[in-house]
């Protein structure tokens, strides 16, 4: 009998272990409608009648199963700024990956959360379909046993702030497609709106707040009028619980504070205003205590002006090494400080004219789509579509020039990436498929010098970092992630025009343990059509 019940309770807890983890289903419909951000009507892109578009919650290691249909007149793609894809870069949604969904049709993506927590955003990623809108927060929680640094919220709210044009984004398109520089926004939303979005909490509870720079260029900064914001989680990494009383929010970046209704019940203020710009543009919404016994003030509290409070501030934000990631252990029991670089790769941004219209570059390459989304070419081995290697380590010192660029690199290699800003702006880069440590950053040139002022200890750890101008950002990162990368600017218009290239992190093992096999049902185009996406 004690054997029967041993080996009971060994094959309970065999199929505990082996049981797959939770879906989440979801059913979208993108289409345009009219919206009114700035009071007067225009052209967006709703999913499923929304602007902003749903929320996705989940929970670590859920698999999220999302059926898009494009009601849209022209082809479209969703991509999941921050969410890693393990194994999967098929699902990543931009057009080095995944074909896009033709008009009427629909696709389902298949994305597994896989070991992650925090902050993210989806967004279109084709045509400059983002100044429309089409995206939306992206909510992962920690599993139910493993513990959070700070006591659970009252409530969790989401912020989606960005700037705004009034122009409709095929307008801009246009001008871009002429090889034009786009004209200044002309507003900053607060989750779709300029104004007067209102959040309800009651006096003396703790609220998380999770920042989502959705926006097409600018830094913003985001503060609560007389209250403070305790920093907890960057893009999946919780951090030292350092108290600010505003953040600047680069381009594509993500961040969750806590913030208590510590103050004399009434209304107060809460701002999202451009950084590093002449004209500063300002958009609030209203923070409203339950028991109120005042209104709003006049006067909405000034941010800071300068730039080194940012630069200060960006040094400050650390990892928490004594919170538990993911997974039940902490944070800081991967020392990525003392791991040797195997390569180092400097990227460096550019402006210039080719063939008489603007284009953006990266070590001189600007980018220019195939006429098949890469990874596919590379999955089934078709020929003329891209050269690996066609942007160097480094620039190379040759005029500003175009193609398909794509940069080869060695899977479980651990690589040391510095990107340089020789111009005046802030500027923001994104990694798909990737978190990474933000080591180091300084103004001037970056020198190997530069690595005797790296964090080695408690960088945090993240998939969107800023560089500011004429400085250096320098990052670490391990190729654990096989695929087809996007490495890109989150100025959507250097983007569109170039700025940006694609890391293929490449296993000669053939293995689905180091990368899962094509989706069945993923869309062909361009030179793969015909080709089978089931196994033989």
């Amino acid at each position: 009998m004690n054997l029967v019940l041993a080996l009971f309770g060994f094959c309970s807890f065999f199929f505990l272990v082996a049981a797959e983890d939770p879906y989440r289903f979801f059913d979208w419909n993108v289409t345009y409608g009219d919206i009114y951000p700035l009071g007067v009507k225009q052209q967006g892109i709703l999913i499923n009648g929304q602007f902003p578009g749903p929320e996705i919650y989940a929970v670590t290691n859920d698999n999220l199963i999302i059926n898009v249909h494009n009601s849209l007149p022209e082809p479209f793609l969703l991509s999941w700024n921050g969410v890693q894809q393990r194994r999967n870069s098929f699902q990543d949604g931009v057009y080095g990956t995944t074909c896009p969904i033709p008009p009427g049709k629909n696709f389902t993506y298949k994305l597994q959360v896989k070991d992650q927590i925090g902050s993210f955003f989806y967004f279109p990623s084709l045509a400059l379909h983002k100044a429309a809108g089409g995206f939306g927060s992206i909510k992962i929680l920690s599993r139910p046993l493993i513990p959070v640094p700070f006591p659970t919220p009252a409530d969790d709210f989401t912020f989606l702030i960005g700037d705004w044009y009034k122009l409709d984004h095929t307008i801009l398109r246009r001008f871009l497609d002429l090889g034009h520089r786009l004209p200044l926004p002309q507003a900053v939303l607060i989750n779709g709106r300029a104004n007067w979005t209102t959040f309800t909490v009651e006096q003396g509870k703790t609220y998380r707040l999770r920042i989502s720079n959705v926006g097409l260029e600018n830094t913003l900064n985001f503060r609560i009028q007389d209250h403070t914001m305790k920093l907890v989680e960057v893009e999946g990494t919780h951090t030292l619980q350092t108290s600010y009383s505003s953040i600047d929010v680069h381009v594509g970046q993500s961040y969750s504070v806590l913030v208590t209704a510590d103050q004399a019940p009434k209304d107060f203020h809460i701002v999202a205003s451009t950084r590093f710009t002449e004209k500063i543009l300002t958009s609030t919404a209203v923070l409203h205590y339950s028991n109120s016994q005042g209104s709003l003030s006049d006067a909405i509290p000034g941010g800071p002006t300068d730039i080194d409070w940012s630069i200060q501030q960006a040094r400050s934000i650390r990892t928490n090494l004594t919170a538990s990631g993911p997974r039940p252990n902490p944070q800081g029991s991967y020392h990525y400080g003392t791991i040797n670089i195997s390569r180092t790769i400097e990227l460096v941004s550019s402006a210039a004219l080719v063939n008489g219209k603007q284009r953006y570059a990266v070590n001189g390459v600007s980018f220019v789509p195939a006429d098949t989304p890469l990874k596919l070419a590379d999955y089934f081995k078709i020929d003329g579509v891209f050269k690996v290697g066609s942007i160097p380590d480094s620039p190379s010192g040759k005029s500003t020039h175009l193609d398909t660029s794509v940069m080869g690199a060695n899977f479980r290699s651990f690589v040391e990436i510095v990107f340089q800003n020789r111009e005046n702006i802030v500027q923001s880069w994104h990694i798909d498929g990737y978190s990474f440590w933000v080591v180091g950053m300084d103004g001037g040139t970056w020198t190997p010098n530069s690595r005797n002022q790296y964090n080695l200890q408690d960088a945090v750890s993240r998939s969107t970092t800023q560089v500011y101008p004429r400085s250096w950002t320098a990052i670490y990162m391990a190729l654990d992630n096989v695929g087809m990368w996007n490495i890109r600017s989150e100025f959507w218009a250097r983007q569109y025009l170039g700025q940006q290239f694609y890391m293929r992190v490449y296993s000669d093992a053939g293995s689905q343990r180091d990368e899962y096999l094509i989706p069945e049902n993923a869309l062909l185009c361009g030179k793969a059509v015909g080709r089978k996406t089931t196994p033989l």
